[in-house]
C-alpha cells in the first residue's frame, strides 16, 4: 500500500514524499470544475459532476462548496462512500445487475439517499420486483440510450425502450427518465465535428424521452453528456442534466480530442530517476504502470503519448520527452520516435511529473493525492480516496 512519509503537509515538499505518488494541483482543479459548472448554467441546465475519475470527498467539497449536489457514481463503493458523506441525490450510471441493485436500494433504505438506477433490459426490469420487495424501497431507474454505437443502450426509436418502461413499471419501479452517454466523442479531434456529437447526442436523448411521454410515461429526467460533448454542447433544449466526471482533471486523451491545454491536466505522477541506459537514450523511473496503470488511450490518436508525457519537478512540460516503456514497477523514459530533441539532463534522484493519459485509470492507481499548487513545491494537503467496488 502506497504511504505518505509521516510529516504534516504544510512542512511537506514534493522533494519529500515517497515516489511514485500521486499529485493533484488545486489551482488547475478548480480552474476545470468552474469552466464546465460555468458552461452548464450558460445552457440552462443541472450538472451532475461525475465523481469515477476523483472518487474523493475533498474534491467533491470543491465542486459543491454549499454542500452536497447531484452527482454520478460508476460503483456501488463510491455510493457507500459519498453517502456517508451526506450525498443523497446520486445516478449509478452502470448498467445494473441484480445484486448491485439489491446493494444501492439498501444504501438508499439506510441513509434516505436516492440512488437512481440504469437498465436496457426487459430481463433487468422484472429483477427489480424482488428488489422492492427485498428492501421495501422503490427502485428509481433511468432508460440507457445508445445515440453512437459506442457501448450499451437502446436506440431511441427501439420499440424495446417502450417495453422496457412498461416492465419497469410493471415491477413496481419508478420509470425516472433517460440517459445517454455520447463515449465515441473520445474519437474525434475536432471542434465541428464535437459541436456535431453533442447535438447529435442532444436530439437523439430528447426523441426518446418524447416517445416514452407519446406512450403515457413521465420522463423528468433526461440526462446525458460525455467531457467532450459536455464541453461543446451550444443547445441542450429539452435536456435537464450534463453529466461529466475526468474534466476535474482532464488527460492526454482529452487533449488529443481538443478538450484542454497539457497545462490544465491536474493530475501528474511524481518520479524519481534512478538509473540510465545512455547508449539506448533511456532514463529509467520508479513509476511503471503500477502507478502509471496501462491505458494507452493517446495510442490511436495523431500523438501517441506513450505512457505519459513526462515533465520537470515544477510540472514544466519537457518537449518530446515521454514515457516510452513500463514494466511493473519502472518506467523508460526517452524522446519521441521522430523527434531531434536531445534528452534533458535528469541525474539519479531528480524528480519529475508524468501526465495520464487516462486520469482515471491513473488515479484508480493510488490511495490518496498530495496536493500542490502550480509551481510550488510545498504540499498543502493529502486527499484520501475510495477505490473498490
Amino acid at each position: 500500500m502506497q504511504t505518505a512519509v509521516k510529516l504534516n503537509p504544510s512542512s511537506q515538499t514534493v522533494h519529500d514524499i515517497v515516489t511514485p505518488s500521486l499529485l493533484l494541483d488545486r489551482g488547475k482543479l478548480t480552474r476545470n470544475i468552474s469552466r464546465l459548472a460555468d458552461h452548464a448554467r450558460q445552457l440552462g441546465v443541472v450538472l451532475r459532476p461525475h465523481m469515477k475519475t476523483a472518487k474523493s470527498i475533498d474534491v467533491a467539497r470543491l465542486v459543491f462548496p454549499d454542500g452536497p449536489g447531484p452527482i454520478t457514481v460508476s460503483t456501488i463503493a463510491e455510493a457507500e462512500y459519498f453517502a456517508s458523506h451526506g450525498y443523497r441525490d446520486m445516478t449509478y450510471a452502470v448498467g445494473l445487475s441484480p445484486a448491485s441493485a439489491l446493494r444501492a436500494m439498501e444504501i438508499c433504505k439506510r441513509t434516505g439517499a436516492d440512488i437512481k438506477l440504469l437498465l436496457d433490459t426487459v430481463e433487468q426490469a422484472d429483477a427489480l420486483a424482488e428488489v422492492r420487495e427485498a428492501t421495501g424501497v422503490i427502485p428509481s431507474v433511468l432508460i440507457e440510450l445508445d445515440v453512437d454505437d459506442h457501448r450499451g443502450g437502446l436506440k431511441p426509436d427501439d420499440p424495446t425502450v417502450i417495453e422496457v418502461a412498461e416492465r419497469v413499471v410493471g415491477a413496481g419501479a419508478r420509470l425516472a427518465g433517460v440517459l445517454a452517454h455520447a463515449g465515441e466523442s473520445y474519437g474525434l479531434n475536432s471542434p465541428a465535428a464535437l459541436v456535431a456529437a453533442a447535438e447529435n447526442e442532444r436530439v437523439a436523448t430528447v426523441r426518446a424521452a418524447e416517445i416514452l411521454r407519446s406512450h403515457g410515461h413521465d420522463c423528468p429526467i433526461v440526462s446525458l453528456g460525455s467531457t467532450p460533448t459536455a464541453h461543446f454542447a451550444q443547445n441542450l433544449d429539452g435536456v435537464t442534466e450534463l453529466r461529466a466526471g475526468v474534466y476535474m482533471f482532464f488527460d492526454l486523451v482529452q487533449h488529443g480530442v481538443g478538450v484542454c491545454s497539457k497545462d490544465d491536466i491536474a493530475i501528474s505522477v511524481l518520479a524519481s530517476v534512478i538509473g540510465a541506459k545512455p547508449e539506448k537514450g533511456w532514463i529509467l523511473v520508479d513509476a511503471g504502470w503500477m502507478a502509471l496503470s496501462r491505458d494507452r488511450g493517446t495510442a490511436s490518436q495523431l500523438v501517441d503519448q506513450g505512457y505519459g508525457i513526462v515533465c520537470d519537478e515544477q510540472g514544466h512540460v519537457l518537449e518530446d520527452v515521454i514515457v516510452s516503456q513500463a514494466s511493473q514497477e519502472h518506467g523508460i523514459i526517452s524522446i519521441r520516435p521522430g523527434s531531434n530533441r536531445v534528452m534533458p539532463d535528469l541525474p539519479i534522484g531528480s524528480r519529475v511529473r508524468i501526465l495520464p493519459n487516462h486520469a482515471c485509470a491513473m488515479a484508480a492507481q493510488h490511495t490518496f493525492y498530495s496536493v500542490v499548487e502550480g509551481e510550488d513545491a510545498g504540499i498543502e494537503a493529502r486527499w484520501d480516496r475510495i477505490r473498490g467496488w
